[in-house]
Parts: structure tokens; C-alpha cells; sequence
């Protein structure tokens, strides 16, 4: 029985791996002609980055190719200084990602809100939308006609076949069924005059070629190559990070695992560094074709593994059988995954959660259809903490209680952070207070350079009206903290010489 499991588990792998190339292709060739390259260029990036991922990633089951996030920083380079330069900054680009990794900065991905990241999704969702309305133009005009209805007609039945197949059998992925089934009829049409433009039309020429060589890129290197191609290959190299870590969190919520984002980190640098030297373009993981991979029934590094060498037996063997897919088929395919890639729960979120996370989530879109994923990321970042600051900021208060003696105790409530610090100066009343004013921090907690200036300046000014203020409660770090700030800042109080502060936590 286990046997028999593990054989139909590797026949989906494999089925998988193949159903995914297929979609893959059109997707790393039209990326191609964005960043200005040859396809050949692109597919032989494709295969690398993908081979190298699946076997020394973090996340089985994640898909990597040339992607479109990846390929617009590129766009200007390859149109100012050419290829050589685009190998040499790939080259750059894996050397960065795999120092991210073995610095271990990866885990810094799970500091991403969840807003975010469902802004991230749903942005490109529609932007994989978007580009696939590019398939229905022939020499840059929309279909009309015949033409449009069944073009229209077969988008539909591939999405139907998706869809529907899976409730009836498991055993072949729906996808390269649907792919098969509507290059029939497609070839049917055809021998009845309509024509349905295909992967030949769309690659321009086709996509048959020979193995990736290797290729030095062919410059100086020096201060000034350097200046050219680090911010393009940092750029590249963190919005390849953030992509490729992105999904593999979407690709744990899904299965239910955990992937390794830091391995994830190694493998991505080890596939574009190996691509520079193989006059190749960057990559990262792309989340349509790792959707696809997950719906196919692929879930491990074999899946991986044989789209790579699915994609290679194209390139070398099958390009003329690959070149007569019909552009509606994966179409319908590439919808399928929008659905599937969209948070649709996210639409019901506006009267849940809070006007802020819906204003992330539709910025965090925006930006992501409007410019890119690693700048609505950052931006979605931000925007985040920036609010989180803000909130935290209002929340701080204080109770005051008046001693039998006449001294004034303010207790305060709140962190005491750079947020904060303005609402925190606004509390105290120095020259009405009496000669005696305790600042009690048993609900509070000092946080940053901030917080110390705050109580710098508040005591201060106490100190100018010749009064004695004292703190109480400071916990630990807070006392060190304020012992490591002598140096740069006084804090005005009077009774520790050593911490330069009053610690009353014994009264």
C-alpha cells in the first residue's frame, strides 16, 4: 500500500512538474521581451534558478523562474549598457542573496504584516490578470469577431476543465488536461479557418535552442562597473527575496507546513549566481506557476526538479510539439490561478478589521499593479509601523495620586518609546507641581533615545524650578539603558550618582 502511494505520489510530482513548465513558458517569454532579451536568455534562467531552488531551497513545492518582478529593474540597464552588464548584475544579485541568507535575515520576512501581504497577493493577482489581456491582441490590436468568440470560448472550457475535473478524478492534473484537450479542438479549428494564435506566434520565431554554457561576462570590472550595476542588482536581489518569501509563507498557510525562508534565501543566490555565469537574466519565485504546481497535486522537490527538466526537454526536443499551444489555453489556465492567487476574503474584510489594515491592503495593490512588489512591500512596511507608532503613542497616560505629605505621584501607563515621547512631556504640569513629584514606571517602560530625552527634558525643567523629581519602578533594562546614555545625555535627577537616576522600587 505505501508503495503504491509513493508511486502515485511521484507520478504527480512529475505530471505536476510538466503541467507547470507548459504554463511557464509564455510567462518567462513575454517577461523576456519586457526586459528587453532574448527568450532563449530567459528560459535558460528559468531552468537554472528553478533547479537549483527545488534541490537547495527551503520550500518544496515553490516554483522559481524568470520573473516579471524581477525583470522590469532590469528594463533600463539592458536598454543603456547591455547584456554583459545584465550577467554581471545577476551575478551581484545572487552573492547579495546568498549573504542575506547565511546572515539570516530571511526571518525578517515574518515581520511582514498580514494586510500586507494580502495586498501583496491581490495585487498580483491583477496584475497577472492584466497581462494576460496581452493574449488576446494579434500585432497589438484586440481580437474581434469569430476569432474573439472563441478565443472567449476556449479560455472558458480550460477554466472549466480546472475546475471541475478534480471533483471527478485526481489522477492526471486538470490543467495538462485542459491544455490537451483545447490544442485539439484548437487544431480542429484551424483545419475549419479560424486560427487561434499559439506559443510559436507569441515567441516570435519559436523557443527551440541548445544548453545554457558558460559565459564570463565580458567587461571590466572596476569602481565604476560597480556603481552601475550594485543598485540594480540590490534592488533586484531584495525584490527577488521578497517575492520568493512571500509565497513561500502563502505556499505554508496552504499546505499547512513550514518552509525554511534563510535556505530559501541560499538557494535563490545559488540559482542567480550560477545564471550570471551562465549568461542568463535573474529570477526569483513566482507565485502563478507555484499555485499551479500546488493545484496539480505538487507539493515536493520532485515537482520542482521536473519542471526544470521538462522545460530543458522543451527547449532542446519539444519546442515544435510546445509551439502549437494555443495562447487560450493558458490563459485559462494563468485565470484559474488569479482565482485561485486573489484573497477573496479580503473583500469581506472592510467592516471586520480596522479602517487601517483595509487602507494597507488597497495600497499595498496598488502600488504592487502600479510600480512593483518590492516597493509596495516596503511601502506596505512602513506604513504599518508608522501606524502601529502612532497608536502606541496615544495610548500613553497617567493616574496621579496625591501624598499624605503633599508630594505628587504621576503613575504612568504606556510604553515611553519615540512615539510617545510628545504625548508623554504633555502629562506633566512642572510649575504648579510641589517641591516633591514622584514618576512612577511600574506600567510603563522606557524604550528608546527618545524616551531619555523625554525624561531629560521633563526633569529639566523641574530642576530649573528647583525641584526634586524622583522615578520609581524602572525595571533592570531600563536602568541600563539610561546608565549606557550618560555619555550623550544627562538625565536630570538627583539622588543615584551611579545611574544618575532615583530608583525607588523599594518603597
Amino acid at each position: 500500500m505505501t508503495s503504491t502511494i509513493q508511486e502515485l505520489n511521484l507520478k504527480n510530482e512529475i505530471l505536476a512538474g510538466i503541467t507547470v513548465a507548459i504554463a511557464l513558458l509564455p510567462e518567462v517569454i513575454a517577461f523576456a521581451f519586457l526586459a528587453g532579451i532574448d527568450p532563449l536568455i530567459a528560459l535558460h534562467a528559468s531552468i537554472i534558478i528553478g533547479l537549483c531552488t527545488s534541490i537547495f531551497g527551503g520550500r518544496p513545492g515553490m516554483i522559481s523562474g524568470a520573473a516579471g518582478s524581477v525583470a522590469v529593474i532590469f528594463v533600463s540597464l539592458v536598454a543603456v549598457h547591455g547584456k554583459e552588464y545584465l550577467f554581471a548584475t545577476v551575478v551581484l544579485m545572487g552573492i547579495i542573496q546568498i549573504l542575506i541568507g547565511i546572515l539570516k535575515l530571511g526571518k525578517f520576512a515574518r515581520m511582514i504584516p498580514h494586510s500586507v501581504v494580502l495586498g501583496f497577493v491581490n495585487g498580483l493577482a491583477i496584475v497577472i490578470f492584466l497581462a494576460q489581456l496581452n493574449q488576446f491582441k494579434i500585432e497589438g490590436r484586440y481580437m474581434n469577431g469569430v476569432q474573439l468568440y472563441f478565443m472567449i470560448a476556449l479560455v472558458g472550457l480550460t477554466m472549466l476543465i480546472v475546475h471541475f475535473l478534480p471533483k471527478f478524478t485526481k489522477i492526471v492534473p486538470s490543467s495538462l488536461v485542459a491544455i490537451v484537450v483545447v490544442t485539439v479542438l484548437s487544431l480542429f479549428l484551424e483545419t475549419n479557418g479560424v486560427h487561434m494564435p499559439n506559443v510559436k506566434e507569441f515567441a516570435k520565431g519559436g523557443i527551440a535552442g541548445g544548453l545554457p554554457g558558460f559565459h564570463i561576462p565580458k567587461l571590466y570590472i572596476n569602481i565604476e562597473t560597480l556603481r552601475i550595476i550594485f543598485p540594480y542588482a540590490l534592488t533586484a536581489a531584495l525584490a527577488g527575496l521578497i517575492e520568493s518569501l512571500l509565497t513561500l509563507s502563502l505556499i505554508d498557510d496552504l499546505t499547512d507546513t513550514r518552509g525554511k525562508g534563510n535556505r530559501e534565501c541560499i538557494g535563490q543566490g545559488i540559482g542567480n549566481l550560477l545564471n550570471g555565469f551562465m549568461g542568463g537574466t535573474g529570477g526569483c519565485a513566482m507565485i502563478g506557476q507555484s499555485m499551479v504546481n500546488l493545484t496539480s497535486n505538487g507539493r515536493g522537490r520532485i515537482s520542482g526538479i521536473a519542471t526544470s527538466l521538462a522545460m530543458l526537454s522543451f527547449v532542446l526536443f519539444g519546442s515544435k510539439m510546445i509551439e502549437i499551444i494555443p495562447l487560450a489555453a493558458l490563459v485559462g489556465v494563468m485565470f484559474m490561478v488569479v482565482i485561485e492567487t486573489f484573497a477573496w476574503e479580503s473583500l469581506k474584510m472592510a467592516s471586520r478589521v480596522p479602517k487601517k489594515d483595509v487602507a494597507i491592503i488597497i495600497i499595498v495593490a496598488i502600488i504592487t499593479i502600479f510600480h512593483d512588489l518590492a516597493l509596495a512591500v516596503i511601502a506596505g512596511v512602513i506604513i504599518s509601523a508608522l501606524v502601529f507608532a502612532w497608536e502606541k503613542g496615544e495610548k500613553i497616560s497617567c493616574k496621579i495620586k496625591i501624598g499624605d505629605s503633599g508630594c505628587k505621584t504621576y503613575m504612568i501607563d504606556g510604553p515611553l518609546f519615540f512615539g510617545s515621547a510628545s504625548n508623554f512631556r504633555e502629562l506633566f504640569n512642572p510649575r504648579e507641581d510641589p517641591e516633591e513629584v514622584y514618576i512612577d514606571f511600574k506600567n510603563s517602560y522606557i524604550s528608546d533615545h527618545s524616551a531619555i530625552e523625554a525624561i531629560n527634558s521633563i526633569t529639566e525643567k523641574y530642576s530649573d524650578l528647583g525641584k526634586k523629581i524622583h522615578l520609581k519602578h524602572l525595571s533592570p533594562d531600563c536602568l541600563l539603558l539610561l546608565k549606557n546614555a550618560e555619555e550623550i545625555i544627562e538625565v536630570n535627577v538627583y539622588e543615584d550618582p551611579k545611574y544618575h537616576v532615583a530608583d525607588d522600587s523599594l518603597a
